[in-house]
């Protein structure tokens, strides 16, 4: 990525570039890939380390002319663009870019904690209408709102998510397969879902999810991932994506706990077309692995 960068600043381009600054604090597993912040200052341009407290600065996204918006939920790593399934969007909206514009001002003061703060306001894009969410200022409220559109939709959910842990979205899942009435499937990584589970069965405050996921985790794929260590391939799952009838949220954000903390940003995108799309993505990635692990 730094050619292209250097060229941008080399034409006249006005270029800034936040990145997650590592910390002392306890970092989760597997880690944001490490970042030599040397290689990232010698840049001629400007950069900023953001500090991931309370959590990580995990987005993934560049905002060009104040026109157009690139997220996703990749990294910007060789590993990420060989090694893992991710997800990408590009939106075309003076308003969607101006959205993110607004969340990347707030990190340039090099804190995650007073992001995310930009309202999620409902725009028209192309004849689909688009909400920009951020995280940590509207967390909560995005993990309700995607539950939210798992319990109202009839006909179709579909999810692609690393991890799923966040409360509002794991007792919607739980009672919507329990009622049988939903076509529901999905695919996680199963390597890191085992190892959630094992952190919930020595924590006694999170214990309480482990029935809920066992009860819409059989309808769940789970990517058999390399177990990570500093030097091992990441070869995680790493789409982040949930499908509800006709809505599509897709961005960098986990259904996680630690995602509604982290510095995070999801696309809200109301069209018929589109969810049909991400639908058929996450079934092909499905179809790939074997069933996720079960909690015991």
């Amino acid at each position: 990525m730094r050619d292209p960068l250097v060229a941008a600043h080399e034409r006249g381009v006005a270029v800034r570039l936040a990145y997650n600054h590592e910390h002392r604090n306890p970092i989760p597993v597997p880690p944001p890939p490490s970042t030599e912040p040397g290689l990232i200052e010698s840049l001629p341009v400007p950069t900023r380390g953001v500090p991931g407290v309370p959590d990580l600065m995990h987005h993934k996204y560049v905002v060009r002319d104040g026109a157009a918006v690139w997220t996703g939920s990749a990294n910007w790593t060789e590993d990420s663009w060989s090694k893992q399934e991710n997800l990408y969007a590009t939106v075309e909206s003076n308003a969607v870019a101006r959205a993110y514009t607004q969340d990347f001002d707030e990190l340039w003061t090099g804190s995650v904690e007073a992001s995310g703060t930009v309202d999620p306001a409902p725009v028209e894009v192309g004849g689909a209408t688009v909400r920009a969410w951020f995280t940590p200022g509207h967390g909560r409220e995005l993990s309700h709102r995607i539950g939210e559109a798992i319990g109202r939709a009839t006909g179709r959910v579909r999810i692609a998510s690393p991890v799923i842990t966040a409360a509002p979205v794991i007792a919607t899942l739980a009672q919507e397969a329990s009622e049988g009435k939903l076509d529901l499937a999905g695919v996680v990584d199963g390597t890191q879902m085992a190892r959630v589970f094992q952190q919930w069965e020595d924590n006694g405050n999170s214990r309480w999810k482990l029935p809920l996921v066992a009860t819409f985790l059989p309808a769940f794929a789970g990517k058999p991932s390399i177990p990570w260590t500093p030097d091992s391939v990441h070869d995680f799952m790493h789409a982040k994506v949930t499908v509800a009838d006709d809505t599509v949220f897709l961005g960098s954000f986990n259904l996680s706990r630690s995602g509604e903390m982290n510095a995070e940003n999801v696309l809200e995108i109301e069209d018929a077309a589109l969810a049909e799309r991400m639908a058929a993505y996450i079934d092909g990635i499905r179809a790939r692995y074997p069933a996720a692990p079960l909690p015991r």
